[in-house]
């Protein structure tokens, strides 16, 4: 994380709600996660929030003209710096609320990638908080803030006296684009080349996605027996981490932590992260950690799954469900989720604070690595040595001959096992 020294912003959190548009219906859910997503914020106090039902939204405002005057005293009473909306507002409604309110505006969108910049860690993760962060500049082009002096590292959104707003034009946004653009397609390259040399390695790799906050990293510490960073809040780990371990003396696995996903997560979030989230698509076994303690834990596996779809994840790699956090449900219902977990082959309820349930994980995570296989006979011409070493060296040949055409292998190997071989060999 990024260290600061700045003063302290004071934020006000509205969240929209109606009966008439689908996408802001009320969930009391919704303001605990932008209470969160704010408090992720760097340098900021959250002075209060408010609900507000809204009938048809306003082209020039999104807010009546009423609800915007009673804001107006309730910012200018309690001094407030930076209004978070926890919903989609076009450059029109904020410059026009910026300047009624004479406070700074944070749509969701924009709170997520402030976050996001303020996280990243490593050069891939910066360049693509990047790329978001313009893109999403790109489709307003209008900032109303740009007297202030830039002190922090961050995207600009946010800050107070001492912030400047980068001007950009179009056409200087487009070329940052293509430029960042180049520099992540050779980190892509590399990461395929890495991928293509783990391929080599016969270990399963197993990958932890999740809602944000679920727990994941926390559970990577738990079976890695790292300490890397884990932390109560939204998005506390952007950058992925990849570590080797014994889960129970014998069985090797390469275990990797990946991003949260949210609800409504920019686009250009997921565009920019793609390759990141991509090392789940060569995964052996991807472990869903979800909250089961939280009370919209059913959304939240919605969310992970739509994501995952949209990344391409076949069905053909197993998932293994973690209920997590079960230190914080009540005991009788504990109980039930612990009972139900047993029964069911594809479920383990844990702890990972606790360690309560890890080694019936490192059972299930063994047990799931162990996917019915297949015989099948392959030719490789003798120039690709390498094809002949990964057969080898991943433990799949039977048998092997020699034939005009070239080695002839008959394997033992699993959909997975499969795959990865395919995609060695691209």
């Amino acid at each position: 994380m990024r260290a600061v020294n700045e003063t302290t912003t004071t934020v006000w959190i509205v969240q929209p709600t109606s009966k008439f548009n689908s996408r802001y219906q009320y969930d009391s859910s919704l303001i605990d996660e932008a209470v969160a997503l704010t408090k992720a914020l760097p340098s900021t106090k959250i002075h209060g929030s408010t609900i507000v039902n809204i009938g048809r939204l306003s082209p020039r405002e999104f807010f009546g003209k009423g609800k915007v005057a009673e804001l107006y005293s309730i910012f200018k009473l309690n001094k407030i710096m930076l209004v978070i909306i926890n919903g989609q507002i076009s450059p029109i409604q904020q410059q026009n609320l910026e300047k009624k309110w004479q406070v700074k505006i944070l749509d969701r969108t924009a709170l997520i990638l402030e976050i996001f910049s303020d996280r990243a860690v490593t050069k891939e993760g910066v360049l693509q908080v990047e790329m978001a962060a313009l893109s999403y500049q790109r489709s307003r082009l209008v900032r109303a803030w740009t007297h202030l002096e830039r002190q922090r590292g961050g995207l600009g959104f946010v800050g107070g006296p001492g912030e400047t707003q980068i001007e950009s034009d179009r056409r200087a946004i487009d070329s940052q684009l293509i430029s960042l653009k180049r520099q992540l397609e050779k980190i892509r390259k590399t990461r395929e080349l890495h991928r293509k040399s783990r391929a080599k390695v016969p270990f399963p790799i197993v990958a932890l996605v999740g809602y944000t906050n679920a727990g994941k990293s926390t559970l990577f510490n738990a079976l890695t027996g790292a300490k890397e960073f884990a932390a109560n809040m939204l998005f506390a780990t952007l950058d992925p981490k990849m570590r080797s371990v014994n889960l129970d003396g014998d069985t090797k696995v390469i275990l990797s932590d990946t991003v949260g996903f949210i609800s409504d997560l920019p686009t250009e979030l997921i565009a920019a992260f793609r390759a990141t989230l991509e090392e789940v698509l060569s995964a052996d076994l991807i472990i869903h950690v979800r909250d089961i303690s939280h009370e919209n834990t059913e959304n939240q596996n919605f969310e992970v799954d739509k994501v995952l779809k949209s990344i391409g994840v076949s069905d053909t790699i197993p998932v293994l469900e973690i209920w997590n956090k079960i230190d914080l449900v009540e005991m009788e219902k504990r109980k039930s989720f612990q009972n139900l977990a047993k029964r069911k082959k594809g479920i383990c309820a844990i702890s990972a604070t606790t360690k309560e349930g890890i080694l019936m994980l490192t059972k299930k995570i063994k047990n799931s690595l162990e996917p019915l296989k297949f015989s099948e006979t392959l030719i490789v011409p003798f120039e690709f040595g390498d094809r002949k070493a990964w057969l080898h060296e991943n433990g799949v040949v039977v048998n092997e001959f020699y034939t005009d055409a070239g080695f002839k292998f008959e394997v033992i190997w699993s959909d997975q096992q499969k795959a990865k071989y395919y995609s060695f060999v691209r």
